[in-house]
């Protein structure tokens, strides 16, 4: 078997990780064995030398991720064996097989076992997006895992990788750089268009943000549908429309999608079409801030799904300003009984401190707010109940009177 460098914590920090918490922080490390470096694969022990799992290596603030608590024999055949994991949770949760939706996520990183690595299935053609140079190394095993997995009905696999692994650790601001083109790894895509509860998306894994659309969004715009029949609907930082999408084939009778790109505009234009509503839609390639003030509209619905306001710790508190002045402009902008889907995807600040900014901004625009949701990611975006930080979208849908 295989000899790993060997990472040594304090005693008095191993419980975290003996509850199975699967980040070891710089500060619980008393030494290392081996001089690791950033993306190694490591073993970690206490002082006494029980084991306690193997994961990656990292020069940041979180020092070691770990995918195994067990002793391994063979690297090939736990990735193996945590993507068949991660299809079968697709499979019994009804992704896998559905006619009515084709794009979903396969692998969401520690909520699937697998710190670093996302992929993101569009009918056909899977995008891994690596996090991790450790993650990165595998990208080859993943692909002949994937072509076993999906046999035929895999038509391409996409690396999407270089935006996330050319970065600086937020805990000593050092450039962690890893050489990335993103490319085709096997094949070529066959259809970029995606059915999600049958309304369709034309997807630019290549272009596009994050992997190409925000897949984690998929209940809530569901949930929209039931809200917006013949109401006029403003959403903002729209990317490609698909809060739009969803509203005008819901029944709105008017929809503005506002973003401040020109790019996404013309993506939610792309997706409007697609769908073919006869709705009234616009949209509008503006600060969002700008246009809310600016508008003379009187929306029955508004959607606030900002990106996310901060990345590290040391922006948080500016992000929670953020998210309440931004919930402040929408709540003096809805109408008298209106409905606001409101978002955070920073992972930073969590629900406790996202409730607190929408309560702070219903207090500074003297409106009555009444909460009628708490919603979050969705089932193919699981959250490991060991690792709570794996819950980075909160959102709220609330009622102004």
């Amino acid at each position: 078997m295989q000899k790993y460098p060997a990472i040594i914590l304090h005693n008095n920090t191993i419980q975290a990780v003996k509850r199975f918490h699967p980040w070891v922080f710089s500060g619980a490390v008393k030494q290392k064995e081996g001089n690791p470096d950033q993306g190694d694969v490591v073993e970690v022990f206490s002082e006494g030398g029980e084991y306690l799992g193997i994961g990656h290596f990292g020069t940041g603030s979180v020092s070691v991720r770990i995918f195994s608590f067990d002793r391994i024999t063979s690297l090939d055949e736990l990735w193996k064996k945590k993507l068949q994991n991660a299809f079968l949770l697709r499979r019994n949760i009804g992704l896998t097989e559905s006619k009515t939706t084709n794009a979903y996520r396969l692998v969401n990183a520690e909520g699937d076992g697998m710190p670093g690595l996302v992929i993101d299935w569009y009918n056909g053609t899977a995008v891994i997006q690596c996090h991790s140079k450790a993650m990165s190394a595998q990208k080859e095993k993943f692909v002949e895992i994937l072509k076993q997995g999906y046999g035929s009905r895999l038509n391409a696999v996409y690396d999407k990788s270089s935006n996330t692994l050319n970065h600086k650790a937020p805990a000593d601001n050092k450039p962690v750089t890893v050489e990335n083109t993103d490319g085709y790894l096997y094949g070529k895509p066959v259809e970029r268009i995606v059915l999600e509860n049958n309304h369709k998306f034309a997807i630019d894994w290549e272009q596009g943000q994050k992997t190409g659309f925000f897949i984690d969004q998929r209940d809530n715009r569901q949930l929209l549908s039931n809200y917006v029949k013949d109401k006029k609907v403003l959403n903002t930082f729209c990317y490609s429309g698909g809060f739009s999408v969803y509203a005008l084939n819901g029944g709105a009778s008017l929809v503005h999608s506002v973003d401040s790109s020109a790019k996404a505009i013309d993506l939610t234009n792309e997706n409007v079409k697609l769908n073919g509503s006869t709705a009234t839609h616009e949209s509008f390639a503006s600060d969002v801030f700008d246009f809310m003030k600016a508008s003379t509209e009187e929306y029955d619905v508004i959607v606030l799904d900002p990106p996310a306001f901060a990345k590290g710790q040391s922006a948080r508190h500016h992000a929670i300003q953020a998210y309440t002045r931004l919930n402040q402009a929408a709540f003096k902008k809805i109408k008298k009984g209106g409905i606001v889907f409101t978002f955070s995807c920073s992972q930073v600040v969590d629900r406790e401190m996202f409730t607190g900014a929408v309560t702070s901004a219903a207090i500074d625009s003297h409106r009555n707010i009444k909460v009628l949701h708490h919603v979050s990611q969705p089932a193919d975006h699981p959250v490991s109940i060991f690792n709570p930080e794996g819950l980075y979208l909160k959102g709220m849908v609330v009622y102004v009177e």
